[in-house]
């Protein structure tokens, strides 16, 4: 047994894994680039349509016990995906995934997602698709959640807070709507 299959079998704890082929697609127009607002991203180089394959990222089951002592504490926490544990492991519902490929650098919109994801629990991938077109050197992001469910400070949303509050700023002291048209 390699390495490599004695940490997948370990970390199932007698379940035994299934000898079917995944195929892994990743889309040929991708890149990573940095911006200042969200750090590393996936962008599009080409035009994309909806419900391209962006990606089939395998994915790292960790143990819930492994992820209370270990992962937890590190840079890696804020990369992982909920992931629902195998039925004979009930001492929790859920346990962390570290997902490989593409997927753990999509970052996050609340506003522009233009990426779903689909988790395949039996084959240990997440698939992730366009959800609309897609323009070059659009930023590809997914949704990590609803707001109060985020464990960061969502950029895009704070933004929009403030671009709201002065628009309402700018009406109060213009005195609304239509107070800077002559009739």
């Amino acid at each position: 047994m390699s390495d490599n299959d004695q940490r997948s079998h370990t970390a199932h704890e007698g379940e035994t894994q299934s000898e079917e082929m995944i195929p892994l697609q990743r889309c040929p127009h991708l890149s990573i680039k940095y911006t200042p607002e969200k750090g590393r991203g996936v962008f599009a180089t080409a035009p994309l349509p909806a419900h391209t394959i962006l990606d089939t990222s395998p994915v790292l089951v960790l143990s819930p016990t492994s992820t209370a002592t270990h992962i937890s504490h590190t840079e890696l926490n804020h990369y992982t995906y909920n992931w629902p544990l195998p039925s004979q492991q009930r001492d929790s519902s859920k346990t962390q995934a570290l997902i490989l490929g593409l997927g753990s650098m999509f970052n996050h919109s609340s506003l522009r997602q233009n990426v779903g994801w689909t988790r395949d629990v039996a084959r240990e991938v997440v698939v992730y698709q366009t959800l609309r077109a897609v323009e070059p050197g659009e930023e590809l992001c997914i949704s990590y959640g609803a707001p109060g469910q985020l464990t960061f400070v969502d950029a895009e949303a704070e933004a929009v807070r403030r671009e709201e509050e002065e628009e309402e700023r700018r009406e109060v002291e213009g005195g609304g709507g239509l107070g800077g048209i002559e009739l």
